[in-house]
């Protein structure tokens, strides 16, 4: 079978880690298959929706909370079948530890932190993560912080290593409310939002006679 060369290539989604200071890359995390489904939910932060405060109804407080769900699988069959030494040794296990530091603190922050209780420090400061950005083509670049991550282990082999899984993510898009407009992470959202808008301004208007109305009453 012949590929048909000018066929377009098919881009993936990832992750991409990134020092929160300098904006360095770390570590690049790419999905093996490209989810056949992504789900978005957007919270509007509305003022006067709870309260009944009608002065504040049409009011935002800001940028809506947006959560991302989606669901990964990853096979080694097509790496052992290239006899990648990795994952003939351990399977899937590097793959699925890339995903899973992503909501663990580092090693040596836990002892350092140990250390300093341990000396007397009354106040321990919260450890800093990496920025985690959300990769889903050109249009959507987004900080994001994992809210849940959910892993299941569909096969084995002889050495109980994982070469099947599928992976549950969960995650919240940060915007410029969590992290300022000065952070890496928040100018991102802005270039995000600033795009959003360029898209809607693309949409085909409709017409209030499409509504089946001539005027708003």
């Amino acid at each position: 079978m012949t590929t048909f060369h000018s066929s377009p290539r098919v881009l993936k989604g990832g992750l991409v880690i990134v020092d929160p200071e300098t904006a360095a890359v770390q570590r690049v995390i790419t999905l093996q298959y490209n989810p056949d489904a992504l789900t978005r939910t957007l919270q509007p932060a509305a003022f006067g929706s709870e309260s009944g405060d009608k002065s504040q109804a049409l009011r935002l407080k800001g940028p809506p909370v947006e959560t991302i769900k989606l669901e990964a699988e990853i096979d080694a069959t097509d790496q052992l079948a290239a006899a990648n030494n990795t994952v003939i040794e351990v399977g899937l296990h590097a793959q699925l530890a890339a995903l899973e530091l992503l909501v663990y603190p580092k090693s040596s922050q836990l002892q350092s932190n140990n250390s300093l209780a341990q000396s007397g420090t009354l106040e321990i400061i919260p450890m800093q993560a990496p920025l985690t950005i959300f990769v889903w083509s050109r249009r959507r670049i987004l900080p994001v912080r994992i809210t849940d991550l959910s892993i299941t282990e569909e096969a084995f082999d002889p050495a109980l290593n994982p070469i099947r899984a599928k992976v549950s993510l969960g995650m919240r898009v940060l915007n410029v409310n969590d992290l300022g407009f000065n952070h890496k992470g928040g100018s991102l959202f802005m270039s995000y939002l600033q795009l959003k808008e360029q898209l809607a301004g693309k949409a085909v208007p409709g017409t209030l006679s499409t509504l089946g109305i001539g005027e708003i009453p």
